[in-house]
């Protein structure tokens, strides 16, 4: 795990290795969420996991000689752990509870979409491009052909549509408030310490939330089933690990536009795993949308691309699973 700000020309071999992590174990947790969740309780499952994996992470970064973060350090991981792993991956791993997990990584591919409008409305980013404008489009429409899918599975979804989508606005929002504090402050130099101090506050405020909802009420660890358990920690090592510090890497020695094309392949890896090994629908009103989104989010990321290389920062953990 590198420490330095110097980062020799990488070999083909590791940049096809880390993108490999990237695009195959980001695509896959959203199925194996889904495994882990089928007998954990939602919240304190993503919490423990976060919080195991940033604990780690922290640690190794201690050790290995990184500065303690300042108090300020802390304050923006802990606004920018609630907006974007909270909202972000909280709000995933309720998703796989009720729709089949590649339609749920469809739904968070969409993220970059609603962050390039609203953080353009609230004057985060700038005006979004043509090819921008016409990603939107394309993941709209997209978006449409997945709701009038007419058999999405997975539970039944609780609670009236209003009540949803009051709360998809809020977490959007709360999305593009943590984009500003992590645009504008990071927690510490070092991208590996940041996040693994947003993993911490982000895991204890699932935690906390989760408490609050009652989930440990009646919840015995012995109901756990051994397929939950090996889904537990594959999300810790190498969900939250292995990937993460695979992409780190990726965003210090290739374009920060390159590295983040995860956002349209993680789709396809996970609709096809949930197809292979869930048996999730593949039905063309879904093949459709699924295809329209992959390609809104071509053009959002690609298209909203800047001649001048960005800044190194942490991967957006909040959009992932």
């Amino acid at each position: 795990m590198p420490s330095s700000n110097t980062i020799a020309t990488p070999s083909r071999v590791a940049l096809f290795t880390a993108f490999a992590a990237v695009y195959l174990i980001w695509g896959s947790t959203y199925l194996v969420m889904k495994f882990a969740v089928a007998s954990m309780p939602p919240l304190l499952m993503a919490g423990t996991r976060y919080g195991l994996a940033g604990g780690l992470l922290y640690a190794f970064m201690r050790m290995r000689g990184e500065p303690r973060p300042s108090w300020r350090g802390w304050g923006h991981a802990f606004v920018i752990g609630i907006c974007l792993l909270g909202f972000g991956n909280g709000g995933t791993t309720f998703g796989v509870l009720y729709l089949p997990s590649g339609t749920t990584s469809l739904l968070v591919a969409t993220v970059p979409m609603f962050l390039a409008l609203l953080g353009w409305l609230s004057g985060v980013t700038p005006r979004p491009t043509r090819w921008v404008t016409l990603g939107l489009a394309a993941g709209m429409l997209g978006m449409y052909l997945l709701a009038a899918h007419p058999r999405l599975g997975g539970r039944a979804a609780a609670g009236p549509r209003g009540h949803r989508r009051v709360g998809g606005a809020a977490g959007g929002l709360a999305l593009v408030g943590g984009l500003a504090v992590f645009q504008e402050n990071q927690p510490a130099s070092s991208p590996f310490l940041s996040g693994g101090m947003q993993m911490l506050c982000g895991g204890a405020a699932m935690l906390v939330v989760g408490l609050l909802r009652g989930e440990a009420s009646g919840f015995e660890q012995a109901q756990v089933t051994a397929k939950s358990w090996m889904a537990y920690a594959y999300l810790v090592t190498f969900g939250s690990i292995v990937a993460f510090t695979a992409y780190i890497w990726l965003l210090r020695v290739v374009e920060p536009a390159l590295a983040g094309t995860y956002a349209f392949v993680n789709p396809v890896v996970a609709v096809l795993l949930g197809w292979a090994f869930a048996g999730e629908s593949m039905k063309p009103e879904m093949l459709g949308g699924a295809a329209l989104i992959v390609l809104a989010v071509v053009l959002v990321v690609l298209g909203g691309r800047h001649k001048t290389k960005a800044p190194v920062a942490a991967p957006q953990v909040a959009v992932k699973a």
